[in-house]
């Protein structure tokens, strides 16, 4: 029955290795759920089908029994008045009545099994459901647990990578190198304006001389 085969493979599931197979475990802890709810729905139903079945068949076993009683009495009654023919008609109707019944009653044998096979698959299924469920959040909440952990880790080792420290280094030195490139240029762009002034008053008192000297010469 593909029912049963289907509860059996949800009863035989184990949540944590779904869980660790699943890209996304949340979403897959509730559909299990999802998917348990909606068989455990089923075999219900089917439970309650298979139990009136069982009650049919038995009602049909029963009324097959009380038709050979029937045909039973008719042929010990021919019998009394003499009537062979109809106790043989009689017999043979009984006969048909027994085989029957009997058939019948192996239906609700049959039946019966069915209808257990069933109810232990409704109750495991039952079972496994309130443990799904009791586990749901627990297990949600250790993988988020791990999620975390897992990305903490990827910092640290982010963070403990020789190349990004390498270029950390890179980087200083070459603001280092960029801040001493203009004090550089500071310091030069300094002595170039002293130079000039130097120079002017040179001229100043170069030319103050000359005037001095022309005083003396009377030129």
């Amino acid at each position: 029955m593909a029912l049963l085969e289907r509860v059996s493979t949800l009863v035989r599931a184990n949540l944590n290795d779904l869980i660790d197979k699943a890209e996304e475990p949340e979403k897959m802890i509730k559909q299990v759920i999802l998917d348990m709810q909606n068989q455990l729905l089923q075999v219900k139903t089917q439970v309650a089908i298979a139990i009136a079945d069982e009650h049919l068949l038995e009602k049909k076993r029963r009324e097959n029994e009380e038709k050979v009683a029937e045909w039973m009495r008719k042929a010990e009654l021919s019998v009394d008045k003499k009537q062979d023919d109809l106790a043989r008609a009689s017999l043979q109707r009984m006969e048909s009545y027994r085989e029957l019944s009997e058939s019948f009653a192996q239906q609700v044998t049959d039946q019966k099994a069915q209808v257990e096979n069933l109810k232990s698959a409704l109750r495991q299924l039952e079972q496994k459901l309130t443990e799904a469920q009791a586990k749901a959040d627990l297990l949600i909440a250790q993988h988020r647990r791990a999620r975390a952990v897992g990305k903490a880790s990827d910092a640290r080792l982010a963070m403990g990578d020789g190349s990004k420290a390498a270029a950390f280094d890179r980087m200083k030195r070459k603001v280092a190198h960029s801040e001493a490139l203009s004090e550089a240029k500071s310091e030069i762009a300094g002595d170039n304006m002293e130079d000039r002034l130097a120079a002017l008053e040179k001229e100043d008192r170069i030319e103050q001389l000359l005037a001095e000297l022309k005083g003396k010469r009377g030129a």
